[in-house]
């Protein structure tokens, strides 16, 4: 994108603040779970998720 607009400053500029963006909303979402579940299940989702994950994954690279 920087070499096709030929103005780098104004692409990282974008997407230094959709980084921060993104974080502050990870942030602020996590925030909100916290208060509102408990840490054991907060735990098993995380990693029933991750396991989804993984599954999808190696499901895509089995069946390319």
């Amino acid at each position: 994108m920087a070499a096709e607009s030929k103005s780098p400053w104004v692409v990282f500029a974008g997407a230094s603040s959709a980084l921060v963006l993104v974080s502050l909303v990870g942030v602020i979402l996590g925030q909100w779970l916290a208060t509102r579940l408990s840490p054991n299940l907060l735990k098993t989702a995380a990693g029933a998720s991750l396991l989804l994950i993984s599954v999808l994954l190696l499901w895509d690279i089995v069946h390319l």
